[in-house]
């Protein structure tokens, strides 16, 4: 049964960056683009070098979607669902992601 936890307060995360959580066994890199309370929660596990470098990255907008790139060459993951913009073998796993009384909680 999938279960809310809660990883930070939401002034924790600036906006337009992410910061990286343990949710369980799970790496998940969790979004905040600009300063209202909608935050994404993909996986931190860049999938073509299996590094844990993707809450580091940028993001950017495209096509009406909003994207993160990652910080080592650059590859696009969609922040609404982890989707690889560049091949989608790649594509990354996403989880729910909600802010409750100003608290950022990943569904896992």
């Amino acid at each position: 049964m999938s279960q809310w936890t809660t990883v930070c307060q939401l002034d924790d995360i600036l906006p337009a960056t992410g910061v990286c959580a343990l949710v369980g066994s799970a790496q998940v890199a969790i979004f905040r683009p600009r300063k209202d309370e909608q935050v994404y929660a993909i996986s931190n596990i860049d999938p073509f070098f299996e590094a844990s470098v993707l809450s580091r990255g940028l993001i950017a907008e495209h096509q009406d979607e909003l994207w993160v790139a990652s910080p080592l060459k650059k590859q696009h993951f969609r922040l609404r669902d982890g989707l690889c913009m560049e091949d989608e073998s790649r594509s990354v796993p996403h989880y729910e992601a909600r802010v409750q009384d100003g608290l950022v909680q990943i569904k896992a």
